[in-house]
């Protein structure tokens, strides 16, 4: 039987819809269900819902996200709901965070169940476990090491890429090979590695990466700016985690900075070039883009001269 009041707390949005899948998998096929955003949705909205009887289904449940948003100026009310709940329908809360010592976090599991949705500590444990249980299929320790540092903690495109390497595996055990093989992959791990040799300051290995990608497939000029924005958007993320004393191996969980013995020296670039250089990088490969839209050089040129220009941002420093 479905509890009244669940409360969906974690970090993890794929652990949340798992979950929510659950619950839902629980109720009547043909339950109402009204989906609200806690950033905008009113606590009268929400108890009106959860206390009319559903018009076409035999039972209502009132899903509200981002409701961090919707707690914090509703606690009291909340409490007071949860402590008499409606037996005409179900109150699914996902929350970011939700502390045990808070009043609203005993009542909710009282009457109904908080379910944790942090992100796995040991991910490719994660992987082994949910290849075998999801796509019935097992994959090796050190396949399912590799596609996290490939793919980081994004737990939904994991989980999709599972289902991928299942079949191209045909019954068999995933290995290693099936997942560096995969084109899914090919091309983002040789552009992670050539943003990889710039963040140890290897300019000329960097070069070289770059226009053996562009030897490999052409199209990838047109991707370069979208991945080095990325890098630097990461740089200067880290830049400013580490100014407000956040210790490095948490900034790297936090960007998904991988493969780990790339995480040395991303915080060595990072250092390097500072907030004005990372600033000033920004600027440059923003030129980059405009120029080879624009039709001033061709954009593999218009690269190459961005790559040699953070060389020379990181010698400066």
């Amino acid at each position: 039987m479905p509890k009244p009041v669940y409360a969906l707390v974690g970090a993890e949005p794929f652990l949340q819809l798992q979950k929510l899948r659950e619950i839902l998998a629980q109720l009547p096929g043909d339950a109402q269900r009204i989906d609200l955003d806690g950033e905008r949705a009113e606590l009268a909205e929400v108890l009106d819902e959860l206390r009319s009887f559903a018009m076409f289904g035999s039972a209502k449940v009132v899903v509200v996200r981002n409701a961090d948003e919707f707690l914090t100026p509703f606690r009291e009310q909340l409490e007071d709901y949860v402590a008499r709940p409606s037996d005409s329908g179900v109150l699914i809360l996902r929350l970011q965070s939700l502390p045990a010592n808070q009043r609203i976090y005993k009542a909710i599991a009282r009457v109904g169940s908080v379910e944790s949705c942090e992100p796995p500590k040991d991910l490719p444990r994660w992987v082994i476990q949910r290849a075998r249980e999801e796509q019935g299929v097992a994959i090796a320790p050190d396949a399912a090491r590799l596609l996290v540092d490939l793919i980081g903690a994004d737990l939904g495109r994991i989980d999709g890429e599972l289902a991928k390497l299942a079949l191209a595996a045909d019954g068999k055990t995933i290995t290693a090979e099936h997942v560096s093989g995969a084109v899914a992959f090919a091309r983002e791990r040789q552009m992670w590695d050539l943003t990889n040799e710039l963040a140890c300051g290897r300019t000329a290995e960097a070069l070289r990466r770059w226009r053996q990608l562009i030897q490999l497939d052409p199209s990838t000029e047109f991707r370069a700016v979208t991945w080095l924005g990325m890098w630097l958007e990461n740089v200067r993320k880290a830049i400013a985690l580490k100014r407000k004393g956040v210790q490095p191996f948490s900034i790297a969980q936090q960007l998904r900075i991988w493969p780990r013995e790339m995480q040395g020296p991303f915080f060595q670039t990072a250092e390097a070039l500072g907030e004005s250089g990372a600033a000033r990088a920004t600027d440059l490969l923003a030129d980059v883009d405009l120029r080879s839209k624009s039709g001033v050089g061709d954009a593999e040129s218009n690269v190459e001269r961005f790559i040699l220009e953070i060389g020379r941002l990181q010698s400066r420093r």
